[in-house]
């Protein structure tokens, strides 16, 4: 029984000579691997660049659950104002955020929210220009974290506080044999934290403040999700906005 999916591309690969598996986070089934046909004509064409990694896209899909089976699909379509980006920035930080789904996404379970959202800010970053472009990747990595379930407690922030990173608070002494951030920069993350679609073009970063803050909330993620260390792109963005 084929079944409605709403989509978000997370990789694709090559399976055989007709065929690849994509990747997909999907709303109503979570992570999973669909099979899609590796044709060369118009329609293939136009299904690969709905397909492309970070692409918003519906479908059906067969989920019958049968031992070894790879779900094929049909039907697929762009959802609502779905586009490809066309600048070149964009299409660098689409990746970004996508490899970074696809490494630290390895359950399948649903989450509606945790999609919506990915998909919302996926669809926000088609139209962001200037510092709201530059700082677009930060947004994403800090909010995502509430439906990651290791938001940060803003709440226990005081001025000369260090920022506990693993029990995620920040304190007025450092943690015995934890990792945390001195006072100097947890300040500057506790001023991160705050950020938002509304306030993002505020943040007046440099290029080095701006890698620095990378780093620190990728080690932040390490800290929870093993596997995120298994990202490929982040020298890729570290390079921008110089």
């Amino acid at each position: 029984m084929y079944q409605h999916l709403d989509c978000i591309s997370l990789r694709i690969t090559r399976y055989n000579d007709r065929h690849s598996i994509l990747t997909a986070l999907s709303r109503q089934q979570g992570r999973l691997s669909l099979l899609i046909s590796a044709g060369s004509g118009r329609e293939a064409t136009r299904r690969r660049a709905l397909l492309r990694p970070g692409g918003r896209f519906s479908c059906e899909a067969d989920l019958r659950d049968v031992a070894g089976r790879i779900p094929p699909i049909r039907d697929v379509a762009p959802r609502g104002d779905a586009t490809a980006a066309a600048d070149p920035v964009q299409s660098i930080i689409t990746l970004f955020l996508v490899d970074f789904l696809n490494s630290i996404l390895r359950d399948s379970q649903p989450d509606p929210l945790l999609f919506d959202f990915a998909d919302s800010m996926l669809g926000s970053l088609e139209t962001a220009t200037g510092r709201r472009l530059a700082n677009f990747h930060l947004l994403f990595l800090i909010k995502i974290s509430r439906y990651l379930g290791v938001e940060p407690d803003q709440s226990t922030y005081r001025r000369g506080y260090v920022f506990d990173m693993t029990d995620a608070v920040f304190r007025p002494t450092p943690p015995i044999g934890g990792t945390y951030l001195d006072p100097a920069e947890s300040e500057a993350a506790a001023r991160l934290m705050r950020i938002s679609r509304h306030n993002l073009h505020l943040y007046a970063l440099s290029a080095a403040q701006r890698n620095r803050a990378l780093d620190v909330i990728l080690q932040y993620y390490t800290l929870h999700f093993a596997s995120l260390r298994s990202m490929k792109s982040v020298e890729v963005v570290r390079s921008l906005f110089h």
